[in-house]
């Protein structure tokens, strides 16, 4: 398994910010990073399009609770293979040709998701367009990672959370407008085609987008000097690091070559742990304890939702919206305060307040009254469960939902933090899968206990972070090396040696 390593030459001293007076970052950089980052924009929009279709897909099919689930969680699938696949395919072809290759992905599963005649071939739609994400997940915040000095490391990987949280909201606002325009998602609009076909058929605009953005986008570097293009990388560095590239050609060279020995290196994930290093499975662990909170609960299903706990549909399509406004409002706050808080009391502060708010929601579905579809909040629980909603948005927002990208690509020690980084992927994408297939089941049983369990998962998270995870700002990759539990972190900062598991 072989995955494009996100390791780069870091730019330190005043030279970063490409005037060599300390003024500032690179607008270059800030520019290819947020050019890079519009996979992220996909990979938002592909997550909640589905939100507003669910219940006509559910009509339009004829579909069970599980088949529903199914459907609307088939892209993770996808999502799970092609991150797999990118890595090599990057390493192989580049990274710019990958993310076109992303793209076109996606603009064919729009296209036949709109025009889908039963399930079962939405679900392979769906299947496809979750290749094209997933592919944009690994790729988009490798490329980011690559072009991005040390110091401004975590701001610019948070622009990809920034992005997929905007493409959430745009998925979402698109989804209100259409069934707006048409009296309902499961009604005609243009062409004699319901506005939920048109749902997915928005999704063309951004595909083709993401496309032509990619065309303009240099080459990484480290994929250049990879395949002998020095001079060509050279070029590039001189624009995004002026005054930095013999030493970033150097810091590449060197990472490379441990690269090559870890490759050469068979089981360099092994460990004690179920077979794993240690490491390896605080970064697994991560990525799952980041889905099993059930933030894309929040993404795929809540128009369903809360028309299920009786507000109508444009009173649940406007919540929706509301509630993806919020959450690319504290993505700002993350961005401002990764590189100066730390990720540590960041994760800290999300894991106690997503278990508040989430409890609180399952307080609330608890008091509900009917059975069924004429099931209903009454009193003050409705505003009760909409508020904490939103608040578990605004915690989740500002920590672990870009705070668990930023991480992956900083704990891993260079020799294993390809292979790794695929392992976390993965698991993160088959962890979405899980939460996503099993709520309507969940749901349909009762949502004190849904909501009580993904409460449950972040309360465990709390607790794993404060005995696990390490404080990586300010450090560059390779000082990953020597990363320690957070008890050990003066040692670490001294220079102790690596211990990962």
């Amino acid at each position: 398994m072989d995955h494009p390593d996100v390791a780069v030459a870091d730019a330190d001293g005043p030279d970063e910010s490409g005037a060599g007076r300390g003024s500032g970052l690179n607008r270059r950089v800030i520019a290819l990073a947020v050019a890079g980052a519009v996979g992220g924009f996909l990979f938002g929009f592909d997550s909640s399009v589905v939100n507003g279709a669910v219940d006509a897909i559910e009509q339009e099919f004829s579909l069970s609770a599980g088949l529903t689930g199914l459907a609307i969680a088939s892209a993770l699938l996808g999502c799970a293979l092609g991150a797999e696949l990118a890595g090599r395919l990057a390493d192989r072809f580049g990274r710019i040709p990958v993310m076109i290759l992303g793209a076109s992905l996606f603009l064919i599963s729009a296209i036949g998701s709109g025009l889908a005649l039963g399930v079962w071939d939405l679900i392979v739609w769906r299947v496809i367009g979750g290749l094209g994400i997933g592919i944009a997940s690994v790729v988009s915040p490798a490329y980011i990672a690559e072009i991005s000095p040390r110091r401004a490391r975590g701001r610019l990987a948070s622009l990809q959370q920034l992005a997929i949280v905007f493409g959430i909201f745009t998925a979402l606002l698109s989804d209100a407008v259409f069934a707006w325009a048409a009296g309902g998602a499961a009604e005609p609009f243009w062409f004699g085609l319901d506005a939920w076909r048109w749902m997915f058929l928005a999704g063309i605009v951004p595909s083709v987008a993401y496309g032509l953005i990619a065309f303009s986008l240099p080459e990484s570097p480290r994929y250049l000097i990879r395949v002998e293009k020095e001079d060509e990388a050279r070029v590039v560095l001189e624009r995004i690091q002026p005054g930095e590239v013999e030493r970033a050609v150097r810091d590449i060279r060197n990472t490379m070559k441990a690269d090559a020995e870890a490759k050469q290196a068979k089981g360099a994930l092994r460990g004690p742990v179920f077979g794993l290093r240690g490491i390896v499975w605080i970064g697994i662990l991560l990525s799952v304890f980041q889905q099993f909170v059930g933030i894309n609960v929040i993404f795929y299903y809540s128009t369903t939702l809360w028309s299920a706990v009786g507000f109508d549909e444009s009173n649940a399509f406007a919540i929706s919206v509301f509630t993806s406004i919020t959450n690319i409002l504290v993505t700002f706050i993350a961005i401002a305060l990764v590189d100066r808080v730390g990720r540590r009391p960041l994760l800290l502060v999300g894991s106690a307040g997503m278990t508040i708010s989430l409890a609180t929601m399952a307080l609330a579905f608890g008091n509900a009254s009917g059975s069924g579809e004429d099931i209903s909040l009454p009193g003050a629980w409705g505003p009760i469960a909409l508020v904490a909603a939103n608040l578990f948005v605004v915690f989740f927002g500002f920590s672990w939902g870009p705070l668990v990208w930023v991480l992956l690509g900083e704990i891993f020690p260079n020799r294993i933090r390809a292979r790794a980084l695929g392992l976390a992927a993965a698991a993160q994408w088959i962890a979405n899968f899980v939460v996503t297939v099993t709520f309507p089941l969940l749901a349909n049983t009762s949502l004190l206990l849904t909501y009580g369990m993904y409460a449950t998962f972040a309360a465990l998270s709390f607790f794993f972070v404060l005995a696990k995870i390490p404080e990586t700002n300010g450090m560059s990759l390779e000082e990953s090396e020597t990363l320690l539990p957070p008890k050990g972190s003066a040692r670490r900062r001294a220079g102790a040696g690596a211990t990962d598991g």
